[in-house]
């Protein structure tokens, strides 16, 4: 197969293309040429995000489950990536915070700015 060059992504269909080779390659191992086209493709996927996405105003919460409808993640996904399916169903049920280690994995995942993600919500109690 040939090598793919990667460039600015510019237009929706070289995002889409983007996010498609990702699915593709996101579970690399750290020693492959795979795993660094990885991470310039999540480099490339945020960077066109943040210049022609608008990220809606909603608790922290809100947003990990509109980002996973987007990619079409399940919450097994997030448990895949943090470990914990148990942690995961009490913070989407808003029973349990997010910690500062979901919030790295699931900003880095879902490809949503940390900071949007550290905002106050409440829990049910």
């Amino acid at each position: 197969m040939a090598e793919l060059q990667w460039f600015l992504l510019e237009t929706e269909q070289e995002y889409e293309k983007a996010l498609a080779r990702y699915e593709e390659v996101k579970y690399a191992s750290k020693e492959s040429d795979e795993h660094k086209e990885k991470l310039l493709l999540v480099y490339l996927i945020s960077e066109f995000e943040k210049e022609n996405r608008e990220l809606p105003e909603v608790d922290p919460i809100e947003l990990i489950k509109i980002r996973m409808a987007d990619f079409g993640y399940k919450s097994a996904d997030l448990a895949h990536e943090y470990g914990d399916k148990g942690t995961i169903s009490k913070v989407l049920n808003y029973k349990q915070a997010l910690s500062l280690t979901m919030i790295r994995k699931f900003s880095k995942l879902l490809h949503i700015p940390a900071d949007a993600l550290i905002k106050e919500y409440d829990l049910v109690v």
